[in-house]
């Protein structure tokens, strides 16, 4: 049976079309911890893990991942099993406590070597797709309302998006408000309209709003108050017909269970990164089937390999019902892979192949990787992406 022989991880600064607003921090380049695993049968599985905003967003950063990987899982996976990635899960999950990021990112790399392996997708992995495309939104985050309007007309006309998230939670409420209404009267009913506060209201402010967007036919709201406020989040969900996510209070499925069982919201929003892996985000999704909640499939922010490992994961649900936000590759302005993923009709569609699918672009990792000395003597590399205006 092959081992693991090799286990790195590398931090990698990518550009962003623009900057990326959240009520929190703003986002102004992409950090991605890319795992590269390589097996004594020669085949190496590619994983990543990224956080959208490092420690102003949540508790892992990309630098403690990397820390994570390097110091604590790499040496306690080389030379084990590759092929019983359970096994290898299991023996993380003893090694480490928490630090959902780095273990996703590591499963996922094993699932992409087993995948090459068996010449399987890792949706083929997963038992198969029951969705062939995912119908994917894209955050409005400019912090400007004329050019989150401009945005939002391109990628219309474009038919790569229908349904658009709305940032809010930096401004005093009033000018929030403003905002997201002048968004929704300039669209009207071409295309479908989220808020997401990323925690930032309190409970009182969260209901004089949300009855706002209510009205205005918002067509969810994504984790208005605290993560920690549960039964804040199960009063406002009974109080409104607008749907409540939560988002940063859904981790994995003890989370799920603990939030359905109190009625604390209406969505999950999904994301492997914080589940702890692929396998583990099936579980989430399979509490909040079992419990009658709908399912969104979240993001990180994540570059091409975690985008796709999610979207992997995302084809294979029974359920689905909110679509999904896998938008973070055309966030970039260059990427590290050979092939970017297929954005048409207003879906995300998966190329075929073994594992995730992706290769490596070698020379651009090369250039953006943060260790490397210097980079004068690797060439510039044009932007990917001209979608969206600068």
């Amino acid at each position: 049976m092959p081992h693991i022989e090799r286990l790195s991880a590398i931090l990698v600064d990518l550009p962003i079309v623009r900057p990326h607003l959240l009520a929190m921090t703003a986002v102004e380049q992409r950090t991605l911890v890319i795992v590269r695993l390589l097996c004594s049968d020669g085949i190496e599985g590619l994983g990543e893990a990224t956080s959208i905003g490092g420690l102003a967003y949540g508790e892992e950063s990309p630098e403690g991942v990397k820390l994570t990987i390097d110091t604590f899982l790499a040496p306690a996976l080389i030379g084990k099993e590759a092929t019983n990635i359970n096994a290898a899960s299991a023996l993380a999950g003893r090694v480490v406590k928490g630090n959902p990021f780095a273990k996703a990112a590591i499963e996922t790399a094993l699932l992409d070597a087993e995948g090459k392996r068996r010449g399987l997708s890792i949706t083929e992995l997963l038992g198969g797709a029951v969705r062939d495309a995912l119908p994917v939104l894209w955050t409005l985050a400019s912090g400007d309302t004329a050019r989150d309007i401009a945005e939002a007309e391109e990628l219309l006309a474009a038919r790569r998006h229908r349904v658009f998230k709305i940032k809010v939670g930096r401004l005093p409420l009033s000018d929030d408000l403003a905002h997201v209404l002048a968004i929704r009267r300039a669209l009207g009913d071409r295309a479908g309209l989220t808020v997401d506060v990323n925690q930032r209201w309190e409970e009182a402010e969260a209901a004089r709003a949300i009855a706002t967007l209510e009205d205005a036919g918002i067509d969810l709201v994504e984790q208005p108050i605290s993560k920690y406020n549960r039964a804040g989040l199960a009063r406002l969900a009974a109080r409104f017909v607008v749907p409540i996510m939560a988002d940063e209070a859904v981790c994995g499925p003890e989370d799920a269970f603990d939030l359905a069982r109190q009625a604390a919201a209406d969505i999950f929003a999904l994301k492997i990164a914080k589940s702890g892996g692929l396998h583990a985000a099936r579980r989430t999704a399979a509490v909040a089937d079992a419990a009658g909640v709908s399912l969104y499939g979240g993001t990180m922010l994540d570059g091409t390999i975690g985008s796709v490992a999610a979207a992997h994961v995302f084809r294979a649900l029974p359920l689905l019902q909110w679509g999904t936000e896998l938008f973070g590759p055309l966030l970039l302005k260059d990427d590290i892979v050979t092939t970017l993923p297929e954005y048409k009709d207003f879906h995300l569609h998966i190329r075929p192949g073994a594992g995730l699918g992706i290769e490596l672009d070698e020379n651009k990792l090369a250039f953006y990787r943060r260790d490397r000395s210097s980079r004068s003597t690797v060439g510039n590399f044009g932007p990917v992406h001209h979608v969206v205006p600068r």
